[in-house]
């Protein structure tokens, strides 16, 4: 994948679906759950997703199961290797994707070496053509970016990129500029998982605003509707809320679990 310069930011129908469901919330922030495709199997999945938007999601992330997930905590890496276990693949997590993106926006979370294994071009036409409106593909730097880029915005799908605490302030300008959809904010250093505690957002917050111009959504360590009105109030505009709703969706009665979870999310997002 190699860069391009940085293009204008073009129309793109999948940025503005996701723009309009974030904007549009009458919550203090939207509700992005994430959730990964196939597990604890497929057909499961599909109903998380759907228990998901019943309980009040604005957007969903949906991940893509891969064998070496570096930006994952153990419980995610855990239900991927379950879903691959299970018979879960790129295809058949694009078929989750086609019936929640009747319901809301989907953004679809995955790695390089998948891309790459298609082609950026071919990527892009396969998550378009199930309804995705945006990817995250956290593990390709923003300067490799262009040509995937590049075929997003032809396609009408929203990229979308990661900041950490730790992004130099140069990269940082390059990533905000390159945002489709939203800017993904990671609240803490590190991978993953659920955390305690929220004292660090408006730092990250407020630096995240000022490199774009597209909604910033935070994420990593959120996992209470205390810790999402937190986000909230710092500035963010969107609430990323990924391990502890995984860790529902493979205990007993997990349709339930997670909409009670997701609604009690949104609770906490409630003006």
């Amino acid at each position: 994948m190699t860069d391009q310069a940085t293009p204008t930011r073009p129309q793109n129908a999948g940025a503005e679906r996701i723009e309009q469901a974030i904007r549009g919330t009458k919550r203090r922030a939207a509700l992005m759950p994430y959730m990964m495709g196939g597990y604890p199997d497929l057909a499961t999945s599909v109903e998380i997703g759907k228990a998901c938007a019943a309980g009040g999601a604005d957007l969903i992330e949906l991940g893509i199961p891969y064998s070496d997930p570096l930006a994952d905590g153990p419980v995610i890496q855990a239900a991927g290797t379950v879903a691959l276990d299970n018979g879960a693949t790129f295809d058949g997590v694009l078929g989750v994707c086609r019936e929640l993106s009747a319901l809301l926006p989907v953004v679809v979370m995955t790695y390089a070496n998948i891309v790459q294994a298609r082609g950026a071009e071919a990527f892009c036409a396969s998550l378009v053509a199930a309804g995705a409106s945006g990817a995250i593909v956290p593990d390709l730097p923003p300067e490799e970016s262009g040509e995937l880029l590049a075929h997003a915005d032809r396609a009408g799908l929203a990229l979308v990129p990661l900041i950490a605490p730790t992004t130099p302030d140069d990269r940082l300008s390059l990533v905000g500029a390159r945002a489709r959809g939203f800017l993904y904010t990671v609240s803490v250093t590190g991978i993953t998982g659920e955390r305690s505690g929220s004292s660090a957002y408006q730092e990250v917050i407020d630096r995240a605003r000022r490199a774009t111009d597209v909604p910033v959504a935070l994420g990593f360590g959120i996992s209470t509707g205390e810790q999402a009105r937190a986000a909230a109030d710092a500035g963010a505009d969107g609430v990323i809320v990924g391990s502890m709703l995984v860790r529902l969706a493979g205990g007993p009665d997990p349709i339930a679990a997670v909409r009670a979870a997701v609604q009690q999310l949104a609770d906490g997002l409630d003006r």
